[in-house]
């Protein structure tokens, strides 16, 4: 039997079976209902504790857990590609076809739970296409992809030296240096990006902790009291504890985001 209906039976009761009796039965049900809620509230306590000790996965889960995914990841053969994992420290090892697929391997390792860090020792298989591709038109489909990268200015500019993209130039905002690199990453023949682009200069400002703690506070996908942000001139500086990397990502765009920012180092560290 619900709370709800409890209560409604003992309302019931008490119309009508009278006042004075009710005052002893009522006095019964409240304490049986008491001692009900408590059970109740320590199972789900129980339950809670269970189900995140049970959440914590070992470095062989884990590295099941990567080897499935990357299965699972159209983009990605797996064939060729090692997994190693130790205290959640994910080691990817092997040969892929291209950059696109090397940062598809990442990406899928970083989605697993119980991943806190990703060391990419992939290199490009020396038999791949990409090598076949001239730097001249590499260059050419690089510069064409800029070009059409929205609110870019134009001192972004590219140079290709053995198939790696190298990216200068100067933007406002760190987005628009992301802008430029996923413009790039994954244009045929592309082995490595560079992005060297730097941010023009911002005046600091007194309020820019406060206004970075409140964008944190802002955010739903993290914990903000398990963050912790310093700032000193136009240098951020995380820490803290978040549960995944998707997680970590988010509270670095909220520093990013600051119009008085041009540095962040994130010491974040991705704990169950």
């Amino acid at each position: 039997m619900t709370i709800a209906l409890r209560f409604r039976l003992a309302a019931w009761l008490r119309l009508r079976l009278g006042q004075a009796w009710m005052g002893t039965y009522g006095t019964v049900l409240a304490s049986a209902l008491r001692s009900w809620w408590n059970c109740a509230d320590l199972r789900q306590r129980e339950g809670t504790t269970m189900a995140i000790s049970s959440f914590a996965k070992s470095d062989h889960q884990i590295q099941e857990s990567v080897q499935d995914e990357l299965s699972w990841t159209p983009e990605v053969d797996d064939a060729g590609i090692g997994v190693a994992v130790e205290n959640g420290v994910v080691v990817l090892s092997g040969e892929v076809e291209d950059y696109a697929e090397r940062l598809a391997v990442n990406k899928a390792a970083f989605r697993v739970s119980g991943v806190t860090t990703v060391v990419d020792d992939l290199v490009i298989h020396p038999s791949s296409y990409a090598w076949e591709v001239t730097e001249s038109d590499i260059a050419q489909n690089v510069e064409d992809a800029i070009q059409w990268v929205a609110k870019l200015p134009d001192s972004v500019r590219a140079t290709v030296q053995n198939h790696t993209v190298i990216l200068t130039g100067e933007v406002r905002w760190n987005y628009q240096r992301e802008a430029a690199r996923r413009a790039v990453e994954k244009i045929k023949g592309v082995v490595l990006v560079a992005n060297e682009i730097n941010l023009s200069a911002r005046p600091s400002a007194t309020d820019t902790e406060e206004n970075i703690r409140k964008a944190l506070i802002r955010n739903a996908t993290f914990d903000a009291n398990q963050v912790h942000v310093a700032v000193a001139g136009n240098a951020a500086t995380l820490t803290g504890q978040v549960r995944s990397y998707a997680e970590r990502t988010q509270a670095v765009n909220a520093a990013w985001a600051s119009p008085h920012v041009t540095q962040v180092t994130n010491d974040i560290t991705i704990t169950l």
